[in-house]
């Protein structure tokens, strides 16, 4: 078996195989493992060794496909940390928070909206009921069939949503795709509300890495699957796949492996190639599909060591609304091990600086972005940048208005071959880093299946909204309109 790709998506492919016996070989381009959330070393100016990944990514408590595999080399789940609190400030100065709200379903969204400073009561009188019903019956594929060719701005102004709160409460979901409001499906947003409020009580409280992903997460795993017989490949890219009596991923030169079945969990941009480069595979309505797949905007994280400490206060981490282009600010010593290490010996701080849907040049974000930091922290004003480091990409699927239905899924025109990711349609509530867990444990299911050996549980959020009552009233609304 071959699963190409070792990012979150092709580790739970793997661990699914495996943990049924399968052998596994696993390829991946980069020398490091977990793709988008990957983590490797690298060297300050001032000679000392340090942590870098491509930027602070949050576990929430409803990632229990994504939680599943990281228990299989950390029962405890001890290299995750919870974050207090998730603090949101709006241009104004406005906050918005997250801590202390009622864990059941619909009180944690009425509390939240209700206490915000951008959110009065007659704001919720306001709201259209029928327009808003879809936020209470949630369900997935229905949802998407109903509102993908619509885009989350549109739906938020046809709702009577105010303005104010909506650069705080609902932003909040576009930004965790790297995509404008009026960028992103209608569907993905209210899915997103269903999965952290109308679909669960574990709400929008989070935890993080306490370590750079390699060291807390990623080399861990590893050294488990290996022992569960999993060999791991780097540094080799996949350049074409072909399915005859058997099946061969090529890497190019004398690297070609053969196996019974494959997965392939890329990235977007991975997936077209390996497919652009394998003309017999999968039929042409698949090869469509996947070559109509694209990314979303390009985004920036700006790290920065400094050479005195942020205000004692200040949080973990804080989201941001209408200070573009800042769309968060982290303080990486108040989680990260490596961070607190270089800030506890130099008496310095370690800050992430977020920008998404980035159109313009690395040196103006990068001004731009110190200048919000210098405005949200003005402790910084002074403080000497004693080293930096800019990441710019552009390969996170996009999830704009109508790409559901030509979404490929993790079945393909072959029963020998599935995907995974991120980008993969399933038909599941569920987003982000848990969708690529949760196709990942879905496509080795499906090949398992096909051996004849038993697959393994995936679990969600329930399918529908948790409050009976609140999906009467819903239903109720669109009835009487």
């Amino acid at each position: 078996m071959v699963v190409v790709g070792a990012g979150i998506a092709g580790l739970a492919a793997a661990a699914g195989l495996s943990e049924r016996g399968v052998a596994v070989d696993v390829l991946e381009e980069r020398d490091y493992l977990g793709g988008r959330v990957g983590g490797w070393s690298d060297t300050l100016v001032d000679g000392s060794a340090t942590a870098m990944n491509r930027g602070f990514h949050a576990f929430f408590r409803q990632y229990y496909n994504l939680r599943s595999l990281l228990r299989l080399a950390d029962p405890h789940l001890s290299a995750l940390t919870p974050v207090a609190d998730y603090p949101l400030i709006d241009a104004l100065g406005r906050h918005d928070t997250f801590r202390g709200l009622p864990q059941v379903p619909p009180w944690n969204a009425l509390a939240f909206a209700l206490r915000s400073p951008t959110f009065r009561l007659r704001d919720l009188v306001r709201l259209d009921a029928k327009a808003a019903a879809p936020l209470a019956t949630a369900s997935v594929p229905r949802t998407y069939l109903d509102l993908d060719d619509k885009d989350a701005e549109t739906f938020l102004q046809e709702i009577n949503f105010p303005d104010a709160a909506r650069h705080l409460a609902f932003e909040v979901f576009a930004r965790s795709f790297f995509a404008k409001p009026e960028k992103l499906s209608a569907a993905e947003l209210v899915t997103m509300f269903h999965i952290y409020f109308l679909g669960s009580s574990e709400g929008l409280l989070f935890d993080v890495a306490n370590a750079n992903f390699d060291v807390a997460l990623w080399n861990p795993l590893r050294k488990y699957l290996e022992g569960s017989g999993v060999q791991f490949h780097t540094g080799l890219l996949v350049d074409n796949v072909s399915i005859e009596s058997e099946i061969r991923v090529n890497c190019g030169g004398d690297a070609e492996f053969a196996a019974d079945a494959v997965v392939l969990a890329t990235d977007v941009d991975g997936l077209r190639h390996i497919v652009a480069r394998s003309p017999r595979l999968g039929d042409e309505h698949w090869r469509n599909q996947v070559a109509a797949m694209g990314t979303a905007p390009e985004f920036v994280v700006l790290r920065l060591w400094l050479d005195r400490p942020v205000r004692a206060d200040r949080a973990a981490f804080v989201g941001t609304g209408g200070r573009p282009p800042l769309d968060n600010v982290s303080v990486v010593e108040r989680y990260e091990r490596e961070a607190a290490q270089w800030a506890a010996r130099t008496g310095g701080s370690v800050v992430e600086l977020h920008a998404y849907s980035v159109t313009d040049s690395d040196d103006n974000v990068r001004n731009a972005l110190l200048a919000r930091m210098h405005e949200l922290y003005p402790e910084t004003i002074g403080a000497k940048i004693v080293d930096e480091r800019l990441i710019r990409r552009g390969d996170c699927p996009r999830f704009a208005p109508g790409d559901f239905v030509g979404r490929p899924t993790v079945t393909t025109p072959d029963h020998r071959m599935v995907l995974a990711g991120d980008g993969i349609r399933i038909d599941l509530p569920v987003a982000l880093m848990e969708r690529a867990a949760t196709t990942g444990w879905m496509a080795a299911n499906q090949l398992l299946e096909g051996f004849g050996l038993a697959g393994h549980a995936v679990h969600t959020v329930p399918n529908h909204g948790r409050s009976a009552v609140l999906r009467r009233f819903a239903e109720h609304a669109q009835a009487r309109h």
